[in-house]
């Protein structure tokens, strides 16, 4: 990493969530000259902390919110053709209250959400009968069920940043931006390795603040700029339980306050449950899932299913916040969560987002991108609507998984399985010329070797294992303290020898046709 005090970019964006990472992407494909900095990790906050759908949003509707879900609604079936290897249809069933939403009500609901957007794969809502089999409470024998997606969320960030960069694009994580001053008509930015302390200078026509919970501050603060948007940040808290339902369905629970709460299957062996909906006024960095949060999440799902969760039953809390535009909405789950493009052109450009889902991160970048497009005569037309993200092209994930047992017969079926859900085509950069588990190196549990590792590290900004047991893998659930040490270990000798990013010679430009 290193200053480059004449070189002037097309764009720069500020924030390696799934926001500013999708536009960086979008921008470095049509052919524009881009930068990209992220004060932690990728996805190191709000997109790692979500729900993990591709949804859109059934709930939005009694919020008269029908732009946003007929966008969310065309998504999921363009998203599931480019990334197959980290999103996948799942049905979901909802469990008829008779005192909360009457049924008519929920019919007419699914009726507008299987038609409200354009469908081809995804399969409609109907009426099912529930029994003893969903391991629901007795009293509930009516139900519904339609089909939304799941995804990795953390990796949809970290595709999009490896394509970013295949087209050309600069990131550099773990580097915060102190200061954006305009001079001769051109942002200059002072940027700062967190982990050094060094610091280099960016220059670059047109800037964009995808900072999340921070976007209002980097206006003021590092811009010196008035904010025209104001920030509400909104807490939702989760929970990983051992599994609730042996299918492969989720549940959309009604509560008697009328919030809803999902339970999903997670990890194969796990129940992810989620989310609350509060108001968050501290420092989003130090967000934590409070007492009260964790009693709310099980008495839901202790009202729903048979089986009663305790508190012992918890194995891992997780929250983040949702940097929703500020409606002055006076309740938490009726404000948007439609985004707000803030074009600030009282001087060189600025872009702030506001708000926003990881459902539609794909048609914010291309709005953004055409908000700009006056500032940026040269930008090609959008691309990203066809194009897969890296790893992509596996066609069907069961075949795939057969592929990759084939060619690599000492895999264990467990780790191809997990390959082709994380990595898609791109595990074969660390499988091949290898012929046995133990040229993969240490092995540190779980399928996790240090060629994984030294992969990870070198293409995908991993540094801790924080980074590759949650963000990158979901491997903290299956290895032990005594395994997690020895990965710790592994990193303090091998980080330092990795560069500040990925090897320079994979950040050659490869634009779209």
């Amino acid at each position: 990493m290193s200053d480059r005090p004449d070189e002037v970019l097309d764009l720069f964006v500020i924030g390696g969530g799934i926001n500013g990472v999708g536009i960086a992407n979008d921008a470095a494909g049509r052919g524009l000259a881009v930068g990209l900095c992220e004060q932690g990790d990728l996805a190191g906050a709000t997109s790692s902390a979500s729900s993990k759908l591709i949804h859109g949003g059934l709930r939005y509707l009694e919020h008269h919110e029908y732009r946003l879900v007929r966008e969310a609604l065309r998504e999921r079936e363009v998203l599931m053709a480019k990334a197959p290897h980290i999103i996948w249809p799942l049905r979901f069933v909802l469990p008829h209250r008779p005192h909360l939403r009457p049924a008519w009500m929920l019919r007419a609901g699914l009726f507008l959400y299987d038609h409200l957007g354009k469908r081809k794969t995804l399969p409609g809502s109907r009426s099912i009968r529930l029994d003893h089999r969903q391991g629901l409470a007795p009293n509930m024998t009516r139900g519904f069920e339609y089909s939304d997606c799941w995804v990795d969320d953390a990796r949809l960030v970290v595709l999009n940043a490896v394509q970013a960069r295949e087209y050309g694009a600069e990131l550099l994580v773990r580097t915060r931006c102190i200061n954006a001053r305009e001079r001769d008509g051109l942002w200059e930015l002072t940027l700062e390795d967190t982990e050094s302390g060094a610091r280099l200078t960016r220059r670059c026509r047109t800037l964009v603040n995808a900072a999340g919970p921070w976007v209002e501050s980097v206006v003021r603060d590092q811009a010196g700029r008035d904010s025209r948007y104001g920030v509400r940040l909104i807490q939702g808290s989760h929970l990983i339980v051992p599994r609730l339902n042996h299918d492969e369905r989720a549940y959309i629970l009604q509560n008697t306050d009328r919030r809803i709460v999902f339970v999903l299957p997670y990890e194969e062996d796990f129940s992810l449950i989620g989310t609350t909906d509060r108001r968050y006024e501290g420092d989003p960095t130090r967000i934590e899932v409070s007492e009260e949060e964790i009693d709310y999440l099980l008495s839901v799902v202790n009202a729903h299913f048979r089986t009663r969760l305790s508190r012992e039953a918890v194995i891992r809390t997780f929250a983040g916040v949702r940097p929703l535009c500020d409606d002055e909405s006076a309740d938490p789950s009726a404000m948007t969560r439609d985004y707000t493009l803030d074009l600030d052109t009282r001087g060189a450009p600025l872009l702030s987002v506001f708000g926003g889902k990881i459902t539609t991160y794909r048609k914010l970048a291309e709005a953004a991108l055409e908000a700009l497009s006056p500032h940026l005569p040269e930008m090609r037309p959008p691309w990203t609507a066809e194009a897969p993200l890296p790893g992509g092209e596996i066609g069907d994930h069961d075949a795939f998984e057969a592929r990759l047992l084939a060619d690599y017969p000492y895999l264990e079926a467990n780790q191809a399985r997990r390959f082709a859900r994380t990595y898609g085509t791109l595990c074969r950069a660390f499988l091949d010329g290898r012929d046995s588990q133990a040229a993969l190196g240490e092995a540190f549990g779980a399928g996790l070797t240090a060629a994984e590792v030294d992969y990870l590290i070198e293409r995908e900004w991993a540094r801790s294992a924080e980074d590759i047991l949650w963000r990158r893998t979901k491997l903290a659930l299956r290895l032990t303290a005594t395994e997690r040490q020895r990965l710790t270990d592994y990193l303090e000798a091998a980080v330092p020898r990795a560069t500040s990013g990925p090897a320079a010679t994979d950040a050659q430009p490869r634009h779209p046709a």
